[in-house]
């Protein structure tokens, strides 16, 4: 039995969706399960033979995260060290998911696990911190840092940025920002390749986005000829115009550049991940594409 937690999230609900299409035993809790509640958790699991915890639970409002410190430790600190005290007890494998919001983004070239954290503001420094509880009170876990996520369920950059083409003259995205956008199919099935493993995947923290790296602005020039190519952006005179951070000031700070290195997940998983360009298309010529989120 799998353990789905946040199983109502973007990444949660594309998890299961992979769970069920291959006829995968699993459960899901979402917000009608307390995660950082130890008696809470232990009660769910006693009469359960769970052998992997999928963490895809956190407060992940970035901005949010600056005035609401105390809520976003709860969620991505507390709730990983209780669910990695309980795999540690029950002996299940924890798979749980991280960000490229743990380093600074001052790096010029992809930061692999080795690279030591330096996390900007409160949503990184919990997170880093929710690892460093996963690190101490289980011994079988995978971290998988991920980063610039998008998906068919939820709000997310690609819904977006194609909502605010169809409603606007012109757009405004950041340039000097880099990283890498990321698939939640493509997440999800890494996952689910881990597990296919059977622990047979060394333990500990891996780097898992899509291939490539990209700024923002480029990615959203990207979404426009795309979502146009497939008939969900309508109103193709709107102008994407470039900008910098200091014009767009926002109350935390991102990584500048947060490219994430995948030799190690690729090299455990003997495969090769997609480019961040095929996911995209992927996402948007899929019938699963939420036509609903770009009204």
């Amino acid at each position: 039995m799998i353990w789905v937690i946040g199983a109502k999230g973007m990444l949660g609900q594309e998890v299961c969706r992979q769970l069920e299409e291959n006829k995968i035993e699993f459960t899901g809790t979402d917000i009608e399960l307390d995660f950082t509640d130890e008696d809470s958790c232990a009660s769910f699991a006693q009469d359960k033979s769970i052998s992997y915890i999928i963490n895809c639970a956190a407060y992940t409002a970035v901005d949010k995260a600056e005035s609401d410190e105390e809520l976003a430790a709860k969620l991505n600190i507390k709730g990983p060290e209780v669910i990695a005290r309980l795999a540690k007890k029950i002996g299940a494998t924890l798979i749980h998911i991280s960000t490229d919001y743990v380093f600074d983004g001052t790096g010029t070239s992809p930061y692999t696990e080795e690279t030591p954290v330096k996390p900007l503001g409160v949503y990184g420094v919990t997170k880093a911190d929710g690892e460093k509880a996963v690190r101490e009170n289980c011994d079988k876990y995978y971290i998988l840092r991920t980063a610039w996520l998008y998906g068919w369920k939820g709000k997310n950059f690609v819904y977006t940025i194609i909502r605010a083409i169809n409603t606007h003259d012109s757009i405004k995205v950041v340039n000097d920002q880099r990283g890498t956008p990321t698939f939640a199919c493509d997440l999800a099935a890494v996952i689910l390749n881990i597990i296919e493993q059977n622990n047979s995947v060394p333990y500990g923290v891996y780097h898992c986005t899509d291939l490539g790296e990209i700024s923002w602005y480029d990615f959203a020039l990207s979404i426009k000829t795309l979502g146009a190519k497939y008939g969900y952006v309508t109103n193709k005179t709107c102008t994407v115009n470039p900008c910098s951070t200091e014009e767009y000031p926002t109350p935390a700070k991102r990584p500048a550049y947060s490219v994430l290195d995948k030799t190690k997940i690729q090299k455990a998983l003997n495969k090769t991940l997609p480019g961040w360009e095929q996911s995209l298309e992927a996402f948007i010529s899929s019938p699963l594409f939420d036509k609903e989120r770009i009204k």
